[in-house]
Formats: structure tokens, sequence, C-alpha cells
């Protein structure tokens, strides 16, 4: 059974992470949260959960109005050719539903199949938002407290400029 939003709260507040979550309408682009993010301070960000050729699955996270070439992308992050990853597989690795792709999703991937890729300049930037499992809500933590997340979960992370 995958965690639900209550157990990643739970894990943040054990690891000591401080974050702020703003309930809002269902955002499944960013176009939507666009419209919602008004007022919540940080980088608003996009996720990719997609599969390469050789079926190695990857997590390519980024500003939200950053442009991602997937022709490109795997020059970038040393994969073979890549796609959009199905919504079956999205479910069965990391938990959610299309629409609230977040890195926050790791905490479902124990057998850790998913290789993290991070935007530089994101990671530059003193706060971040993320859905935490469902894309009614948005969290909000420093970039520091989410590099614990990520060690925490135990993931292979990269962190690539993206632009």
């Amino acid at each position: 059974m995958p965690h639900r939003t209550e157990d990643l709260l739970a894990r943040l507040d054990r690891l000591g992470i401080q974050h702020t979550t703003t309930p809002h309408a269902a955002a499944f682009t960013v176009a939507e949260g666009n419209a919602v993010w008004a007022g919540i301070a940080g980088v608003h960000c996009k996720n990719l959960f997609l599969k390469d050729a050789k079926g190695k699955l990857w997590l390519v996270v980024a500003p939200g109005e950053r442009k991602i070439d997937l022709k490109r992308l795997p020059a970038a992050i040393g994969s073979a050719r890549l796609s959009f990853g199905s919504a079956a597989l999205l479910e069965e690795v990391l938990g959610v539903t299309p629409g609230s792709v977040t890195p926050f999703a790791l905490i479902n991937d124990t057998a850790r199949r998913v290789t993290v890729v991070l935007d530089r300049w994101m990671m530059e930037q003193p706060l971040l938002n993320y859905h935490p499992l469902v894309n009614t809500a948005t969290t909000t933590l420093s970039n520091t407290d989410f590099r614990r997340f990520l060690k925490d979960c135990g993931h292979e992370v990269h962190v690539v400029s993206l632009d």
C-alpha cells in the first residue's frame, strides 16, 4: 500500500525537516498550477516520470517553466532514448497517479528502481515546491531539507544543468 500525504508529512517531521503545506484546487499541469500557486513562495516544479529504451526508470525534476527536450535529454543524463512511463507503471513504482508526480513519491519506491535527475539551477534556489503525493496541495521546503529527504530515501540522484 503506497504512503499517503499524512505519512509523508510525518516522515518529514521525523527527519526534522521544516515544511509548509498549502491546500489548493487540483493542478494537473504547470499551467493549471500557475493559477493556484500565487502567494506560495519558492520555485514551483514539474516532474517527469520517464522510462528509457533499456527499461531504466527516471524522475526528472525541474522548474515548471523549464522546457525539457526528450530527444536531447538522454545525452545530458546518460540514458537511452526516453519516453513517458505509463500510468500503471507510475502507480506501481511511485504509488501516485498522473498529475500528482512528485519527488516525494520516492518514499514509495523502496526497491529504488527510479534514478532522480534534479535541475542544477532549481537546487540552488532557497525554497522548493512539490505536490505532497496529491495534486490538491503544495509542500514547500528548503533545498537543504529536500536534499536530506532524498538522502533518507536512498535513491541515486544526479544534479544536472537542464537549461
